[in-house]
C-alpha cells in the first residue's frame, strides 16, 4: 500500500529536521538512567491496545531495574500519547527524542507507526514498532524493527490452516482505511494460490462501518467456505455480534487484533465458536515446558497478579519489544544508536511472541510458525488441534 503524508506531517518532519540541524537531542552522556521512549495510544480508538502495551513495557522495565538495570544504569521510561493520530505520533516521537532517549518503542496504530519510522531512520534512533503493517520493513530501513508478527504472516498462517482443512474458497472483508488490514488483505491475495485457495468474494469496508449485513448476504451467495475478516477495534466487535445473529453458516475467521479480553468481553457469548488468531504467548498455558513457555510465564504471572487478567495480544508485543531492546543494549555494551542497531540485526531471542531471528535482511524476525489458530471456548482462546500440534513441534524444535 502506498503511504501518503499529510501537509501537517510534512511540516512536523521539517520541524524535526531543523531541530536536528541545531543539535537535536544530542548523544547519551553515559550518566544517569538509560532513557527509553514509548509512543502509544492512551486515548483515541486504539487506547485499549496502547494501554496494554504500556503496562507490559512498564513491567519489563520494573523487572530489569530490579536486577540492576542495564550496563549498571537504571532504565527510565518516557511515554507519550499519540491519541491514535499519526500527527500526534510524530509530535510524541520528537518530544522523547529531545529528551535524549536511547531508543523508541511504539506506536501500536499502523498508520502512526508508518508516520514515525522515517523520523527514526533519519535520526538513527533504534525503533521497535508495535504495529504489524508489512510495509514498515519492506523494504528494510536499517533502524526500524517490528515486534508483532507481520500482517502477511497472519495471512499465511490462515492459508496454511485452510489448506489443512480443505477450504479452497474464501470471502475476505477488510478495512480499507487501516494499514494493518490492507497489508493483511494484500498478503492473503498474494499467497492464496500457493495454498490452493481462491478468493471468491472481496468486501472492503471502512473503520466507521456499523452494519455488516450486506457483506454477510454477499458472502452467503458466494460459495465461500470461510469468511476472513481483516479489521481492528470496534469493527471486530460489531462483526462478531452481528455474525452470531445473521444465521450465516460460513465460519468467521478473525485475526490477532481480536486476541484479547478487549474483544472477548464486549462480544460476550457471541464469541463462542469463532476462530481467532493470536501470538503464541496468548495461549502459553497450552504449551509444553521449555524456554518458550518459561519466558511467557515470566511475563504472564506477574502481569496477572498486578492487573487481574492474563496479558492480551498487545501486551505480548510491548513486552517482547522491551526484551529485544534490553538484550541489544546489553549485547552492544553501549547506548549508542548505531551499536544497538547492529546488535539488533544479529539478535536471536526467545520472547512471548516467539523466537526472533533478526538479520540485516529481516527486521521482522518472526515466522508464521509462532502464530496460533484458536477457537473461543467458554470465553477463552483455545488452540485448535492443528495449531496445538504445529506449535508444540515449533517450540520443541527450538
Amino acid at each position: 500500500m502506498r503511504t501518503t503524508v499529510s501537509p501537517l506531517l510534512a511540516a512536523l518532519a521539517l520541524t524535526a529536521t531543523a531541530a536536528t540541524a541545531c543539535g537535536g537531542a544530542g548523544p547519551d552522556n553515559g550518566k544517569g538512567p538509560i532513557k527509553v521512549g514509548l509512543v502509544v495510544s492512551l486515548t483515541g480508538n486504539y487506547a485499549p491496545l496502547g494501554s496494554e502495551d504500556k503496562k507490559a513495557v512498564e513491567l519489563a522495565v520494573e523487572q530489569a531495574n530490579a536486577k540492576g538495570g542495564l550496563l549498571g544504569r537504571k532504565i527510565e521510561l518516557l511515554f507519550r500519547d499519540d491519541k491514535t493520530l499519526p500527527d500526534q505520533a510524530v509530535l510524541g516521537f520528537n518530544d522523547v527524542k529531545s529528551k535524549k532517549v536511547t531508543a523508541v518503542i511504539g506506536p501500536v496504530f499502523s498508520n502512526s507507526a508508518l508516520a514515525v519510522e522515517p523520523l527514526a531512520q533519519r535520526e538513527k534512533i533504534p525503533y521497535l514498532s508495535l504495529a504489524p503493517a508489512s510495509e514498515q520493513v519492506k523494504p528494510i530501513k536499517s533502524y526500524v524493527f517490528v515486534t508483532p508478527a507481520l500482517s502477511a504472516m497472519y495471512a499465511e498462517r490462515y492459508l496454511q490452516y485452510f489448506q489443512y482443512k480443505g477450504i479452497k474458497k474464501i470471502a475476505v472483508a477488510h478495512d480499507s482505511k487501516s494499514a494493518y488490514a490492507v497489508a493483511g488483505y494484500d498478503g492473503t491475495k498474494e499467497l492464496a494460490a500457493k495454498y490452493g485457495v481462491q478468493i471468491v468474494r472481496d468486501e472492503p469496508f471502512e473503520t466507521t462501518t456499523t452494519d455488516f449485513s450486506t457483506i454477510f448476504t454477499h458472502v452467503k451467495d458466494s460459495g465461500a467456505q470461510a469468511l476472513l475478516f481483516w479489521g481492528t477495534g470496534a469493527p471486530g466487535v460489531i462483526v462478531a455480534k452481528q455474525y452470531a445473529s445473521a444465521g450465516l453458516k460460513v465460519p468467521l475467521m478473525l485475526t490477532g487484533s481480536q486476541a484479547s479480553k478487549l474483544w472477548l468481553q464486549p462480544v460476550g457469548p457471541a464469541a463462542e465458536g469463532i476462530t481467532v488468531q493470536s501470538a503464541i504467548g496468548v495461549i502459553g498455558d497450552h504449551l509444553p515446558a521449555g524456554p518458550q513457555k518459561q519466558v511467557i510465564d515470566q511475563m504472564a504471572v506477574p502481569f496477572q497478579q498486578k492487573h487481574g487478567y492474563s496479558p492480551p495480544q498487545f501486551a505480548q508485543d510491548g513486552y517482547s519489544a522491551a526484551l529485544l531492546l534490553f538484550e541489544a543494549i546489553t549485547k552492544a555494551g553501549s547506548t549508542d544508536g548505531p551499536k544497538i542497531q547492529k546488535a539488533l540485526e544479529g539478535m536471536t531471542l526467545v520472547t512471548p511472541n516467539g523466537k526472533f531471528r533478526y538479520s540485516p535482511t529481516d527486521h521482522s524476525g518472526l515466522t508464521p510458525d509462532y502464530i496460533s489458530i484458536n477457537t473461543v471456548k467458554n470465553g477463552q482462546f483455545v488452540p485448535t488441534d492443528w495449531a496445538q500440534r504445529q506449535l508444540t513441534k515449533t517450540v520443541t524444535a527450538g
